[in-house]
């Protein structure tokens, strides 16, 4: 059995292509990584994406481990600096609405929960609890994958993912779903 923590990476810069975290997301990350260092963390994976593997320095520092990346762990899809603002909502929207829809960049919301999926699958045999720092998009996916559409808030498939906000899986069972619990009260 394996606790699985999956965090939304920390608040991040407003910009194109691969952005780094805000003032606020350091302060977020430092939070989130206090929290994981009180429950034990026994290992830690990151996607390769700025923001995750920034959040992921946090936790590695708090918690004095190494940070494992991941491709299977980057978002749905990433905002590229030729592609018009527009075009990349729209493409996320119908991501959203249809999961087998595939935009012009990235994966279809099934293709990304399936590989999410099969990551935690592979790390099902590490130490425990696991730690990984991901992506809000794709961990909607991979909720929907694991409990349906039906098991989550709309405000997650509208709003995605609060910053930093961690969803707990006891193996591939959902437990809670992005808890901030951790930021409130200056933890």
């Amino acid at each position: 059995m394996t606790i699985f923590y999956l965090v939304q990476h920390a608040e991040k810069e407003r910009q194109l292509g691969d952005p780094g975290l805000t003032v606020l997301g350091r302060q977020q990350a430092a939070r989130t990584a206090k929290h994981l260092q009180d429950i034990g963390i026994g290992a830690l994976f990151s996607s390769p994406l700025r923001r995750a593997h920034e959040t992921a320095q946090f936790i590695a520092s708090e918690c004095r481990l190494q940070i494992q990346e991941d491709a299977r762990l980057r978002e749905r899809m990433n905002w590229a600096n030729d592609e018009p603002i527009a075009e990349f909502l729209a493409d996320w929207a119908a991501t959203v609405r249809d999961r087998g829809y595939v935009p012009r960049s990235g994966d279809s919301s099934h293709q990304a929960g399936d590989r999410f999926l099969a990551c935690l699958t592979d790390l099902a045999g590490e130490p425990g609890p696991v730690a990984v720092v991901t992506h809000g998009g794709v961990t909607v996916d991979l909720l929907r994958t694991l409990a349906g559409d039906d098991a989550l808030e709309d405000s997650l498939l509208r709003e995605g993912v609060p910053s930093c906000a961690v969803t707990t899986l006891d193996d591939l069972s959902v437990v809670n779903v992005a808890s901030q619990v951790h930021l409130q009260d200056g933890r």
